[in-house]
């Protein structure tokens, strides 16, 4: 497993170098290159395959509100909606609470992975909300 190989401490290092740069390829590219797919499967493993799934299917919605407030929605497989924060690494969906926090076998779940992913290509859908409808959004987060 990769979790075992890379240090906790490095591992958020590792991955926002990886965020930047499959942005830099996909932004040049227009897809992302088997490099840059065999470096993230060697960090991230099981939930890859999915959260680029997620990412096709234009899953991810960054939802902003006028005060400045930003989160995203991730709208599972399951057709299950899962509201993260822009930093951070938290989701509340099972996989998350059971593979991250439980087992400690991965370091993100898919619909962590699927955000970070589509955040640095350019692919999330946009929303503004209201800032009463964020208060709503936030306070309804597991």
């Amino acid at each position: 497993m990769a979790q075992s190989l890379i240090s906790a401490d490095v591992t958020p290092d590792i991955a926002h170098q990886l965020f930047e740069e499959a942005g830099n390829v996909y932004r040049e590219r227009g897809c992302l290159t088997d490099e840059i797919l065999s470096a993230l499967n060697f960090v991230f493993q099981t939930p890859l395959l999915q959260a680029l799934d997620l990412v096709d299917q234009r899953n991810i919605t960054h939802v902003t509100s006028p005060s400045g407030r930003t989160v995203y929605q991730v709208i599972g497989s399951s057709g299950t909606p899962y509201t993260c924060f822009p930093r951070g690494y938290f989701c509340g969906c099972p996989a998350f609470k059971f593979s991250v926090l439980q087992r400690g076998d991965s370091f993100l779940c898919k619909h962590v992975l699927a955000i970070r992913l589509s955040a640095a290509m350019g692919l999330c859908k946009e929303y503004q909300v209201s800032d009463g409808e964020m208060a709503n959004i936030i306070r309804q987060m597991d």
